[in-house]
């Protein structure tokens, strides 16, 4: 599912980084199945510091949201959501931030329809020095 909603990244890289999220204990990994296959995932973490449209520190950040393309519309997300809202309460923090590209609407829809409300619109720059 990483490589899914990644499918630039380097797969063996995606896989890597999953087995340190699995391993490190402190961050929240959220599987969703329908039949004992797997429908959705979601990670989480606490993120310290400046968080962009936040007012509070630590914030829960959801990483990685993702629900396979026959499931997408069911509730999958939302249950995903919840469940990481849940497990951000639980760490003390009273706001759960998240992202998504500017071109991915989809994504930015499916924000909306679980209750993040946009923050703030960021465009990054970047030149080449040297």
């Amino acid at each position: 599912m990483r490589a899914a909603l990644w499918p630039e990244e380097d797969a063996g890289a995606l896989a890597a980084e999953a087995a340190r999220w699995l391993h490190a204990g402190a961050d929240g990994v959220f599987l969703a199945e329908v039949d004992g296959q797997p429908a959705g995932m979601a990670e989480a973490s606490l993120r310290h510091g400046h968080v962009n449209g936040t007012a509070t520190s630590p914030v829960g950040f959801l990483e990685a949201w993702y629900v396979a393309p026959p499931w997408r519309g069911r509730g999958i997300g939302r249950a995903l959501v919840q469940a990481v809202e849940a497990w951000t309460r639980v760490r003390g923090c009273t706001e759960l931030a998240s992202d998504a590209r500017l071109d991915n609407t989809a994504g930015r829809a499916a924000h909306l329809a679980c209750g993040f409300a946009e923050a703030e619109r960021v465009v990054f720059f970047r030149r080449r020095v040297g």
